[in-house]
């Protein structure tokens, strides 16, 4: 039997065989009964490969498909990146190569493909740490200046004093010795010099220790920024901060504060949509409460803010006293400093009443400042103490109410005349 030989010329392939590429034409009437060699036209071969590649094509992208989607879906791996795009070459999937011809007829990006090894994921690098930011404000080059006493002023408004106390002393002596080792921040004047924000302490010791100018960092500012970097090198470097001090100041900020908000100005992400006494809590590490007793301080009359200074009046009778009209917290300045006494909480709190009900006056003020202060009687036991007799599972209720039935037990016992109640002014009326 003579053997049967296909023989294509074009597209350069050789010996294609088997039923699914030359059968349907073999078997064909015109070529089926004819012996010896059968050959196949050009167009027949080119038609074949042209089904090949369409099919391989339509493979890959059916592969990148369903790649693509698993990508998406499945969850990232712990502790490495997302992985990289590939580089476009120019070549769709499944474009013709020679190398993939003579591997078959596949491109060697077409996904699932034989012959190929298989591409190596890689994982993405790590992101890098952001390089330090330069110190000095963004878009500007700071530099020190000296600058001559007589070209620096205060600045305006300045809650904060500068007392010659030891304090002071100490620091003229730190200057002498080592000089000023802190420049001082300034920003420039309209009239002409430069307006000082922080340093207020550091250029009085510079000037009485003898030196001619101070070092200073310029810098261009608008008033609230001014306000919120004088107030807050304040807060951060004194040591002792008078209740007048930290009132005004805080007063200060929260108006900055407000005017920032309305413009628009430098408020942090994590600070927009709080209230202004909220934002100035937290940047003072303080509570709310607290921020809005020091604020209301601002309405004492000059000789009770002398007073709470002194510490000749405590905080929350002060607070009280801020609510109380200017006429009456003169008469209240008055008889503390005739009287020389200190009011106490329920004190301040009746005349503060008395106040808002209009009936205050200064003889009653004189009344009730007069009145003899009643201590409470207060008995305070350690930890220890308690634990020679109650155990560390007992409540401080369960202790209290043990306590007193002990002490009722105890009176039941006592003769009749000592356990009399004493005579108090209430009861002999």
């Amino acid at each position: 039997m003579a053997e049967t030989n296909t023989t294509a010329t074009a597209g350069g392939v050789d010996n294609v065989k088997g039923p699914e590429t030359l059968l349907d034409y073999v078997t064909s009437p015109n070529t089926a009964d004819a012996p010896g060699d059968v050959v196949v036209p050009s167009n027949v071969i080119d038609g074949l490969f042209e089904e090949k590649r369409a099919a391989a094509e339509e493979a890959a992208k059916k592969a990148a498909e369903q790649e693509a989607a698993a990508g998406d879906e499945a969850p990232a791996k712990k502790g490495r990146g997302s992985r990289p795009p590939k580089e476009k070459t120019g070549k769709e999937p499944g474009a013709e190569n020679p190398e993939a011809k003579k591997r078959g007829g596949k491109s060697a990006d077409t996904a699932g493909g034989t012959g190929g090894s298989p591409e190596k994921e890689e994982s993405a690098p790590e992101p890098s740490p952001a390089p330090p930011r330069d110190a000095t404000r963004p878009g500007e080059t700071e530099k020190i200046e000296y600058i001559k006493h007589a070209d620096l002023h205060p600045f305006k408004g300045h809650p904060f004093q500068v007392r010659d106390d030891d304090a002071m002393k100490a620091l003229i002596e730190s200057v002498k010795e080592r000089g000023i080792d802190q420049p001082a921040l300034v920003r420039p004047r309209e009239e002409g010099g430069y307006e000082l924000v922080a340093g207020h302490r550091r250029q009085h010791a510079a000037e009485l220790a003898g030196y001619a100018d101070v070092p200073c960092v310029v810098r261009n500012m608008t008033d609230e920024e001014a306000v919120l970097a004088m107030t807050e090198s304040n807060f951060n470097q004194r040591s002792e901060i008078l209740a007048s001090e930290r009132a005004q100041a805080l007063k200060m900020q929260l108006d900055a504060i407000k005017r920032q908000g309305a413009k628009g100005g430098e408020i942090t992400n994590g600070e927009l949509g709080k209230r202004s006494n909220e934002i100035i809590a937290e940047r003072n590490n303080m509570s709310i409460k607290n921020v809005q007793r020091y604020i209301a301080l601002n309405n004492l009359v000059p000789e009770l803010m002398k007073l709470v200074d002194d510490k000749k009046i405590k905080f929350t009778s002060a607070v009280d006293f801020s609510y109380i009209k200017p006429k009456n917290q003169q008469y209240i300045a008055l008889a503390l400093e005739s009287s020389e006494i200190s009011p106490s909480l329920k004190q301040s709190e009746r005349i503060r009443e008395l106040d808002q009900k209009g009936i205050l006056k200064a003889d009653v003020i004189d009344g009730i400042l007069l009145e003899e202060k009643k201590e409470e009687t207060r008995v305070i036991f350690n930890s220890a103490e308690l634990g020679k007799y109650f155990g560390p599972e007992k409540t401080p209720r369960e202790i209290k109410d043990q306590i007193i039935k002990l002490l009722d037990d105890w009176k039941e016992k006592q003769p009749p005349e000592l356990t009399k109640p004493a005579k108090t002014k209430e009861t002999e009326k």
